[in-house]
């Protein structure tokens, strides 16, 4: 049986927008989504990890899975409830999260790239807990880079499959913001590239949510302020129309 949250989130969308929503559009369909954030440790009980709590990636499975799809979810760190008929396989690291989404991804018919990947690791994580000692500041942390997964999705995608990214931009304006994503979307290669205003704390851990949809073909569409489910509803709503002229499976 579906969690009462779940029905409630869903009854919520359709309430409001109505039962076009949830339309069946995705059914037939194989989705991979990844959501949350990764944690690089740094020793055994620290790590470096970013702020994203996994609810949009969370609500895009939820919806998906209403609209019909097969929903693969690829969780990083995220403490919530399962959504009902969702399969979910969960990570820790980037590198961990590479892995599981170049496995998934090879039948899918989409691929959403929500969780928040980081960009540096430690480059060697120490076996016992660092201490902090008496000699002053402690010694630096080495980086290096994590693999770029939206990238390697991208260019390992199958015939007729749809890659959808996420970018987290901040900037003086949504001007600003939306030129930020715009380099992003040319750089990555995706075909869609959702973009998150996450300036003076907008977004992370919130219910609600506002995005423009980026397309590689220079459109842009406005998702407005709704909850996170409903912002789902109105992605799912252009990821579909691209998705018509495309077979399944």
């Amino acid at each position: 049986m579906p969690e009462p949250a779940d029905i409630a989130a869903l009854a919520m969308v359709v309430l409001k927008h109505g039962a076009a929503a949830l339309a069946p559009d995705l059914a037939g369909r194989r989705l991979v989504i990844s959501a949350g954030g990764t944690r690089e440790p740094l020793d055994p009980v620290r790590y470096l990890g970013n702020r994203s709590s996994g609810k949009q990636g969370w609500a895009l499975a939820r919806v998906a899975a209403a609209r019909g799809a097969e929903v693969v979810l690829v969780a990083a760190n995220v403490d919530l409830p399962v959504p009902f008929g969702v399969r979910v396989v969960p990570v820790g690291t980037a590198e961990e999260l590479r892995t599981a989404m170049l496995s998934e991804a090879a039948d899918a018919d989409v691929v959403v790239m929500s969780a928040a990947v980081a960009d540096f690791r430690p480059e060697n994580a120490a076996a016992t807990k660092l201490k902090k000692g008496s000699a002053g500041e402690p010694s630096a942390v080495p980086l290096v880079r994590n693999p770029d997964v939206l990238a390697e999705l991208v260019t390992k995608r199958t015939p007729g499959q749809l890659v959808v990214g996420f970018a987290a931009e901040t900037g003086d304006d949504e001007a600003d913001v939306l030129t930020h994503a715009r380099t992003k979307l040319a750089r990555k290669g995706c075909d869609l590239l959702v973009v998150n205003d996450v300036s003076a704390g907008q977004v992370f851990g919130r219910s609600e949510n506002a995005v423009v949809v980026l397309a590689a073909d220079g459109s842009a569409i406005d998702v407005p302020q709704d909850s996170k489910d409903a912002v789902a509803a109105g992605i799912w709503g252009v990821v579909s129309g691209r998705l018509r002229s495309r077979p399944a499976g």
